[in-house]
């Protein structure tokens, strides 16, 4: 292969994420403030909805409770700032994190002794018992009230005022770090195991593989990025309650994954873009029929995009964009 040729490919390769990348900067600079705000929470829930998709998509494990690592990371938190005074970020995050990954740890172990249906209705369990723990522990979280008015980063830079723009400039390099830190996770050789765990495990097994143990490793990566979405969802949100332990948390990122394209990570971006797009102009025209519409929305995908729109856009791309640059090897 010659250098024109590799240099053909590694343009063709990363385009599609340049161009996304350049889009995302650029659009807040062109919009109002409000839908800065929109766009912001999209980034979060894209981080949510990924951390999701290494379990449903490169793994092959349908979880229905995947909310309560989202839950936890935003307590941890907000119990920090609301009970302890503690509000420096530097804190603040890697407490929900480490708290969130811990309870991966701890959940990954109960729900992994079962497997299909019945680990779905296992994480499902999980997640509400969390829930009614935040809702009776009144001392600690408020109980259905939740812990509120809690404030953006703090960084400690002398002078500095958050506003829509740059804070959503904050979660764009956050959800850049968290890509970059999965995609390297599902395409090392640790995620081609995955994959192939999913296709059959059982073959995985007679090759020697502990499954099992890729399966909790794989469990506890989620979670952790999960809790990372969390932390900064409590900043944005400025309140976190027990509905955020909630299956309507869980299912809604399931459909970002679903809607998206499953083991892609970045459709779960395009996944929550649409589905967040469809509920603004849902609350704005027909606030009364959101969840007619979003189930609406859910068939059609089905119907005619089973495989998400990721893989849609990737050959529409391939096709449109490098028809007539084929490349020689």
């Amino acid at each position: 292969m010659n250098t024109g040729n590799l240099w053909n490919m590694r343009l063709k390769r990363f385009s599609p994420y340049i161009l996304g990348l350049l889009v995302l900067i650029v659009l807040p600079l062109l919009v109002p403030d409000y839908i800065d705000d929109i766009l912001t929470s999209m980034l979060i829930y894209a981080i949510f909805a990924m951390s999701l998709d290494i379990l449903m998509g490169y793994t092959g494990l349908m979880s229905l409770g995947h909310a309560a690592f989202f839950g936890v990371g935003g307590y941890g938190v907000a119990i920090f700032i609301d009970r302890l005074g503690i509000e420096s970020f530097w804190i603040v995050a890697p407490v929900g994190i480490v708290l969130a990954t811990i309870m991966a740890a701890i959940l990954g172990i109960i729900a992994l002794r079962v497997s299909g249906i019945y680990f779905l209705l296992v994480t499902f369990a999980l997640s509400m018992t969390l829930e009614a723990v935040a809702n009776k522990w009144r001392s600690l979280t408020h109980g259905i009230v939740g812990l509120a008015n809690l404030p953006k980063p703090v960084l400690g830079i002398p002078n500095f005022q958050w506003d829509s723009t740059n804070f959503y400039y904050f979660i764009l390099i956050a959800l850049i770090i968290c890509y970059f830190l999965m995609y390297r996770f599902v395409h090392s050789p640790f995620g081609s195991a995955l994959q192939g765990i999913r296709e059959s495990e059982t073959r995985m097994q007679a090759l020697g593989y502990n499954t099992w143990f890729y399966k909790y490793i794989a469990f506890i990566v989620s979670g952790l990025f999960a809790g990372v979405a969390g932390v900064l969802f409590a900043h944005y949100n400025s309140v976190i309650s027990p509905y955020h332990f909630n299956i309507t948390v869980s299912a809604l990122a399931m459909l970002f994954c679903i809607a998206g394209g499953l083991g892609t990570l970045w459709g779960s971006l395009i996944g929550v873009a649409l589905i967040q797009l469809v509920q603004y102009f849902a609350s704005i025209y027909a606030p009364y029929r959101w969840p007619l519409i979003l189930g609406g929305v859910f068939i059609l995908t089905v119907m005619f995009f089973r495989g998400g729109f990721a893989p849609v856009l990737t050959k529409l791309w391939n096709k449109v964009i490098w028809k007539h640059s084929e490349l020689k090897v």
